[in-house]
């Protein structure tokens, strides 16, 4: 038979273990979600990056060419470009649409040849 010293020292490591086993099922979902955005990544970048250059290229053009102000330029933007921010260059005539952490493309005005887009960096 366990003596009550006993007992009560089986007790007392009981809750450490489980608490291993609640961190390791917490660390499971992050996990998942890690190699889902690194599976997915090459995806989610070219549709930022083509999302981007679709911004810029409009907003620079309905802002150099339309002379609308930048925040009336979004109206124009496509269902689903919420995330996609603008910035305005105006000594060099262009605009910068960004996706945080994800993409960035600018577009510039040139007369004569309206808005166009930087050269891309592979």
């Amino acid at each position: 038979m366990a003596t009550t010293q006993q007992k009560s020292s089986r007790k007392s490591r009981r809750p450490a273990s489980r608490g291993r086993h609640r961190r390791r099922w917490l660390l499971l979902p992050l996990a998942l979600l890690a190699g889902l955005a690194a599976w997915y990544w090459p995806t989610i970048h070219g549709y930022a990056i083509t999302g981007t250059s679709y911004g810029a290229r409009v907003a620079c053009s309905c802002r150099f060419v339309g002379g609308r102000g930048l925040a009336d330029c979004k109206k124009d933007f496509e269902p689903g470009m919420e995330f996609v921010m603008l910035s305005e260059d105006a000594s060099a005539q262009s605009v910068t649409a960004r996706i945080p952490l994800i993409s960035s493309q600018t577009a510039t005005y040139r007369p004569g040849w309206g808005c166009q887009l930087q050269r891309w960096k592979d």
